[in-house]
């Protein structure tokens, strides 16, 4: 889990309500109507904390005939304030502040996981392309209308993401064929 989504995490469970939530769904799976009555708070509310705790990764959605039933992700419950709070990797200070830096860039470039705009600036930019290439498999090969359907859930201007994917080298282009290269090979610059 990336440190912004150990932050998202925290901050999903710091409302009393959510926690709440939370533990009823621990019980047995709810609805939004049923939780709202036990709760007895608007319907709307109860919507909006759902919804927190799903963008978290701590509630699952399943529909059952006419509801959308709510329950803990698996294994979610299990995890250990250590292993959450943990930075992995033995983080220098520099990388910390580059993490920093990019969850900066990714807060005001992503509103509700769409991107708002292509940054004009290079090094924004870069945060943003690689923010996007991770919806896609190192070393696999991509139609172009397969790039777009990705792109598209993100943002209208697919040319341009995949133009600048190309110029970048974080993908290369043969034909209508798209790739991610592998890891390895980015590190090395290609």
């Amino acid at each position: 889990m990336k440190l912004e989504e150990r932050a998202d995490f925290f901050k999903a469970l710091g409302h009393p309500t959510r926690l709440l939530i939370l533990h009823l769904a621990r019980i047995k799976p709810r609805h939004g109507e049923e939780l709202a009555a036990i709760l007895k708070l608007n319907p709307a509310t109860i919507s909006h904390h759902l919804n927190k705790l799903a963008d978290a990764g701590l509630l699952t959605a399943k529909k059952e005939q006419y509801y959308q039933m709510y329950s803990p992700v698996e294994g979610i419950m299990n995890r250990t304030l250590e292993e959450l709070a943990r930075v992995d990797g033995g983080s220098s200070e520099g990388n910390m502040e580059t993490d920093a830096y990019r969850s900066k860039v990714l807060q005001a470039f992503f509103k509700h996981g769409r991107l708002t705009q292509i940054p004009s600036q290079r090094k924004k930019r870069q945060v943003v392309l690689e923010k996007l290439l991770e919806e896609f498999e190192p070393e696999r090969d991509y139609h172009e209308l397969e790039v777009n359907r990705i792109l598209l859930e993100f943002h209208d201007d697919v040319a341009t993401i995949r133009r600048e994917f190309v110029m970048t080298g974080l993908m290369d282009r043969t034909r209508n064929t798209y790739r991610r290269p592998a890891p390895e090979e980015l590190a090395e610059g290609g």
